[in-house]
């Protein structure tokens, strides 16, 4: 087996083998994953993460060993919007976005494959509201995973991997982990709610600020109303997503 490790900011991962297809996710600096399959420019991945499977360009990745995969400390992650990591070996400098990983990361500095990188890391012991309400007007982006713009699943997923919660890529996966919370009015701050579509099918998911309000990427990272019902929108003056389940993580 081969492996990798994302040594840019952040890579997207396509639905196919060409850079006008669908971005399905984004790989972020740190990230390792399994090569499967080879093309003449592009390989075909599945994430160590998440285990989300697609395509990205062979021009964008380090290789790494997977006796350094399997045996290295969990990776710390950055905790602010953009951070700023200089290579030892030539001095020039890759910025990294929030919830990057930094494998092997000692003494501010982490390695990336045969790279090593000096990182200046700021402390942040921010709540987990506090840090969803960074990405405020933050736009909507499908596939999306940074400040830069992100979409529902993508969001949650970052706000719960602060908390060392790993949760899937999807927002129908997601809602297959955690446990019920019964009523909405049982609902606390960092519970996700899940909202379906008229077949049934989970396409939505938002962070819960109260038994009222609700945090979530759509159209771009916004608070909204929710009850039993579903989520209003002030904004559109109507209900815009149904309401299905609310899950509990930690």
């Amino acid at each position: 087996m081969e492996y990798g490790i994302c040594n840019l900011g952040m890579i997207p991962l396509r639905a196919e083998a060409k850079h006008q297809s669908e971005m399905v996710s984004q790989l972020l600096f740190g990230e390792t994953f399994e090569l499967l399959e080879h093309t003449d420019n592009w390989v075909r991945i599945v994430t160590t993460f998440d285990g989300y499977q697609g395509w990205i360009s062979s021009l964008q990745f380090a290789m790494i060993d997977g006796y350094q995969l399997v045996t290295g400390k969990p990776s710390i992650l950055t905790n602010t919007i953009i951070t700023e990591a200089v290579k030892l070996s030539d001095g020039s400098k890759v910025y990294i976005p929030f919830g990057s990983s930094l494998p092997f990361f000692e003494n501010g500095k982490c390695s990336i494959g045969n790279e090593d990188y000096r990182i200046d890391m700021r402390s942040n012991n921010a709540a987990i509201i506090d840090i969803a309400r960074s990405f405020l007007n933050t736009p909507y982006l499908w596939g999306g995973r940074t400040h830069a713009g992100i979409d529902c699943s993508g969001y949650v997923q970052a706000l719960m991997r602060t908390q060392g919660v790993n949760l899937m890529r999807d927002a129908w996966q997601q809602a297959g982990q955690g446990k019920v919370v019964d009523f909405l009015q049982e609902a606390q701050p960092g519970d996700l709610a899940f909202f379906d579509n008229e077949e049934g099918r989970i396409v939505h998911v938002g962070m819960m600020l109260s038994t009222e309000r609700i945090i979530h990427a759509s159209g771009r990272v916004k608070i909204d109303r929710i009850d039993s019902q579903g989520i209003f929108s002030d904004e559109l003056k109507k209900y815009t997503h149904q309401l299905r389940i609310i899950k509990r993580y930690t």
